[in-house]
């Protein structure tokens, strides 16, 4: 299974990046591909309307160490784990964001999926960059 790790470089501490990234209220702002409709939170799940259909989110409990590292459950059911990390760069925060093309996937949606991510973490720049 071959993984990319897509970052971007951001101009902030990394505690404040890691604070509004992983904000649910943030989170429709920059992760467009997930989080683009409305989001609710039942229990300790996210809610989201997706462009896939209605997805769940469990986030890693909240740390101090800008682990951001969530599971998503597809309407179809299947869990993706989606490791995603903030961390100290001498510019400031880098956020890195592991993706991993799973069975089934084609090339061309793989790629897709993976220029779909690079435009959220370049949505989080621009918003904590303004």
């Amino acid at each position: 299974m071959e993984s990319r790790h897509l970052s971007v470089v951001i101009r902030r501490d990394w505690r404040e990046v890691a604070a509004f990234a992983g904000s649910d209220e943030h989170l429709p702002e920059w992760a467009a591909g997930l989080a683009a409709g409305e989001l609710r939170r039942e229990g300790d799940e996210l809610v989201a309307t997706s462009p896939m259909g209605e997805v769940r989110m469990r986030f890693a409990a909240a740390n101090d160490l800008g682990v951001l590292d969530h599971d998503v459950t597809l309407p179809d059911g299947q869990v993706v784990h989606n490791p995603l990390r903030v961390l100290a760069h001498p510019l400031g925060a880098e956020v890195v964001f592991t993706l991993r093309h799973l069975p089934g996937v084609t090339a061309d949606a793989f790629e897709a999926d993976a220029q779909a991510v690079a435009a959220d973490l370049e949505r989080l720049r621009a918003l904590l960059e303004q």
